[in-house]
């Protein structure tokens, strides 16, 4: 048994998932029976519970992607209310970096919770904001101040305030495909779909979309590397020169790796350029990691694959281990708002503050993020394999263990087949593993950094089963 198994004494959970718990981190081969699909979902439970949902809460996503009711998991496996479990390989859209109730997160916020809930950091200082503030100090490539909130789109939110409020200017170049949130400000930057932005404008002025370095999917039709990567040289001729005033320009606004888009990770040239036309016109970047930083790609920062050092950071989802916490961190002469500019009553929450001080504990004692490197250098061979073998696989890419796979009508002509992925992960849930989409024709694929090989490799055998036998009906050749 490991170390932690005190940590869940006491607890309602039958003997098979307390043994689990209880051997977190110790490795494969406790899960020969998962997936385990009990009753075909959704199950009677999951229906009554989904009824409910409708009639009473706002509709969210639900159920976007299938009808899901989750009641709990341990690590990689998820349990819905009807006791069936299944292989999470979207961990829970980016949040659950270390799977559900990692007894390291666990500990740390009942530790807490005994003693300090919250005391407003608006108005009132205490050692956990600060503490980490310094641990991230310590991990950043840049010596930054930071900003605490509970979800991402306010961190992005603060980052906007924060750049305007240095830069003294009002417009900023964001790309299309990026998501960024869905409150009023970070809607006018998101652009994954119309229907975040339907019937809500006047969204925030000055924000200018351009183009996003897709290769597979060029919007200026060119082909790398023979194109130079124009979509940057695109930006200071047809934008900057045309008509934009470099001069009342705050910055750049990005994901490093666009995530709801599809995972589109732009080729090893654009970063570098995107920085030097920085640079040149005095610019800020804007860098928002929120779904893939903390340590998803095999770097903590995913613009690190880059060698590129942002000015501002936003950090999220993952970093708190399950916690709701959402950071904005910029260089120190840039976070210069004056108090009682920006600020938010439940910021640097004590218990979200330790939770991510045991996240951090974890992904470095534990290696996380070369594992991360291992697996998804594993997984991105395998589905390369697949790609070979089924022409309805288009492109597959990915860093670390943030992946996705784009299905197409065929390799030939690439035209997208979203409905065909929403049937596949669809068709996945019944089996037993949880997946989700991206963008317009794209499966992302993003498993805790603590899978066990043995539940990846079956959800990779499940997903290959289920890709072919939609190749067979589907593909027209």
């Amino acid at each position: 048994m490991c170390d932690d198994a005190h940590l869940i004494s006491g607890s309602p959970l039958n003997e098979k998932l307390l043994f689990r718990q209880a051997n977190y981190s110790c490795g494969d081969n406790m899960y020969e029976e998962i997936p385990e699909i009990k009753v075909a979902p959704p199950g009677p439970k999951a229906s009554e519970i989904i009824k409910r949902d409708r009639e009473t809460l706002a509709p969210y996503n639900r159920p976007f992607y299938y009808p899901l009711v989750v009641a709990g998991g341990e690590g990689s496996v998820v349990r819905d209310v009807d006791g069936n479990e299944y292989i999470d390989l979207n961990s829970g859209l980016g949040v659950l970096n270390l799977g559900q109730c990692h007894p390291k997160i666990v500990e740390a916020v009942v530790s807490k919770v005994k003693s300090f809930m919250h005391y407003s950091y608006t108005d009132f200082c205490y050692p956990e904001p600060v503490e980490l503030g310094e641990r991230l100090n310590k991990i950043l490539p840049v010596k930054c101040k930071y900003f605490f909130a509970s979800g991402g789109t306010e961190a992005n939110e603060a980052a906007v305030k924060i750049a305007k409020h240095y830069t003294k200017k009002h417009y900023f170049i964001g790309f299309i495909g990026a998501f960024h949130g869905r409150t009023h400000a970070t809607m006018a930057f998101s652009s994954t779909s119309p229907v975040q932005r339907r019937y809500f404008h006047p969204l925030m002025p000055g924000v200018i979309l351009v183009p996003y370095a897709y290769c597979y999917r060029c919007p200026f039709k060119l082909t790398y590397p023979d194109c130079n990567v124009w979509c940057v040289d695109f930006i200071e001729e047809w934008v900057l020169k045309k008509w934009l005033p470099y001069e009342e320009t705050v910055g750049f606004f990005f994901e490093s790796i666009q995530g709801e888009n599809g995972c589109i990770i732009p080729p090893p040239e654009f970063f570098p350029k995107l920085k030097k036309l920085a640079d040149k016109y005095n610019l800020l970047m804007i860098d928002d990691e929120i779904q893939v930083g903390a340590g998803r790609t095999g770097k903590f920062l995913a613009i690190e694959h880059w060698n590129v050092i942002p000015d501002i950071i936003t950090l999220g989802k993952g970093i708190a281990g399950g916690i709701p916490l959402s950071i904005a961190a910029a260089r120190s002469e840039v976070l210069d708002l004056p108090p009682g500019a920006h600020c938010t009553t439940t910021g640097g929450n004590p218990i979200a503050c330790v939770a991510a001080q045991a996240y951090l504990n974890v992904l470095y004692e534990e290696k996380l993020m070369d594992r991360a490197m291992q697996l998804g250098e594993y997984t991105i061979k395998r589905l390369t394999e697949m790609k070979g073998r089924y022409d309805i696989i288009g492109d597959v890419r990915g860093k670390g263990l943030h992946m996705a796979v784009e299905l197409v009508k065929s390799q030939k002509t690439k035209e997208p087949i979203g409905d065909v992925c929403k049937e596949l992960i669809g068709r996945m849930f019944k089996r037993g593993v949880l997946m989700v989409t991206g963008g317009i024709s794209s499966i992302r694929i993003m498993p805790p950094l603590t899978i066990p090989q043995d539940l990846l490799d079956k959800s990779l055998e499940i997903f290959e089963s289920t890709i072919k036998e939609i190749n067979k009906e589907y593909y027209k050749p």
